[in-house]
């Protein structure tokens, strides 16, 4: 039987990227899908077959600070900006979900206010993982929060707001679903089991689909160099973190000349001109069709991103990770911890040079790859998750 369903993302390459192969599955299967997401995406969300919903872009204002080590002011600070950007989207989400109800609405790990409107509407919510999940016993935002008590005094002023904001739109928000997301219902994951943090603590309501790539035209726009040098693949991901030309002159300065083949992606907050010379084995861009580069490449250095770190997996591609937030330090730690890669923790051209030629020649890294590399493509992907979507919605 069709049903309606409907997605809420933030407008961001990691939260929009990892649902859009299971949003091509569903409609394959003859489901309507509506996406509520930032103008930017209509493009890919119409391309995968859904119907766009414009909405505000509710991508909480300023960005963390580089770390969550300074405790109650951080945590009051993520706050009021989720809260602000719950704002922004909670009304226009929930004109949405009255004007064409769903069977379902689907929200990701930072569009927790869309659940809210969701049970204003009175509407059935999945939640959808692209990280890290959450549950009773783990949460990575918690993890960040430290030791703070979200019952603080000196928090008080801030859970009246969020209650204020309850009371005026009917959508009820809490101080702690910012730091611990509900896990009641059916929950979706886009990683696999094995690298989950706490997997042991987490039951059936949870569903590892592991990554899916799904059809992006782009995919083949790239070659390898016909010289067949090694490939190594460099990016920092898409993120406003995104903006250090000296990381990018250090890796020019460290491999400049060397066997390597350098794709790197420099995004669009570095003016390549910045970099100097570019040496004759450095093909530099702002973004390339990573997945493809992926295919080809002998090693990647990456911002650890977990759609980069899935992808890198996916492919068999040794990691040297230089993780921007706390959430990437989480994935760099991960794929260290299981021998997958490793992190550069001093940013120098010998530390680069050295740590690049060290990582991709461990046969004990790509020993682990190929262990895990099975597992990331077999884990069902798009299609369980539209399995267990149906499954789901035949119980209501």
């Amino acid at each position: 039987m069709p049903h309606h369903l409907a997605f809420a993302i933030m407008p961001a390459h990691g939260h929009v990227n990892p649902t859009l192969p299971l949003v091509e599955e569903l409609t394959r299967r003859g489901h309507r899908v509506s996406y509520l997401t930032g103008a930017a995406w209509q493009g890919p969300v119409e391309a995968a077959g859904a119907e766009f919903v414009p909405v505000p872009d509710g991508i909480p204002a300023g960005g963390p600070p580089p770390n969550f080590k300074d405790g109650l002011n951080t945590v009051r600070s993520m706050l009021e900006r989720f809260l602000g950007a719950a704002r922004e989207t909670v009304p226009e989400t929930l004109r949405a979900l009255q004007a064409d109800p769903p069977d379902a609405l689907f929200y990701d790990m930072l569009t927790w206010s869309a659940r809210a409107a969701a049970e204003k509407a009175g509407v059935p919510a999945v939640q959808l993982f692209p990280s890290f999940a959450s549950n009773e016993h783990f949460s990575l935002l918690s993890r960040f929060a430290g030791d703070v008590d979200l019952q603080s005094p000196e928090l008080d002023d801030v859970r009246e707001q969020f209650a204020e904001f309850g009371r005026s739109t009917g959508a009820a928000v809490a101080v702690e679903d910012v730091f611990a997301p509900r896990p009641q219902g059916l929950n979706l994951v886009f990683l696999p089991r094995q690298f989950q943090l706490r997997s042991e603590t987490f039951d059936d309501r949870f569903v590892f689909l592991g990554p899916s790539l799904g059809v992006r035209p782009e995919f083949e726009q790239w070659q390898p160099p016909a010289s067949g040098a090694p490939v190594l693949f460099v990016s920092l991901g898409t993120g406003p973190l995104n903006e250090n030309p000296e990381f990018f002159r250090t890796a020019v300065r460290a491999l400049g000349g060397s066997r390597w083949h350098v794709a790197m992606a420099v995004g669009d907050r570095v003016d390549v001109a910045e970099l100097g010379e570019i040496p004759d084995n450095f093909e530099v861009r702002q973004y390339f069709p990573q997945p493809t580069v992926l295919k080809y490449a002998t090693a990647f250095l990456s911002h650890a991103g977990m759609n980069s770190t899935m992808e890198s997996l996916y492919n068999e591609v040794p990691m040297i990770t230089v993780p921007q937030m706390p959430e990437q330090e989480a994935n760099a730690d991960r794929v260290e911890e299981l021998g997958l890669g490793g992190r550069l923790r001093e940013i120098t051209a010998e530390q680069l040079r050295a740590l690049v030629d060290e990582v991709s020649a461990d046969e004990s890294v790509r020993a682990r790859l190929a262990e895990i590399g099975p597992v990331v493509r077999g884990c069902g992907g798009a299609e369980l998750g539209a399995d267990a979507v149906e499954k789901y919605l035949a119980g209501l």
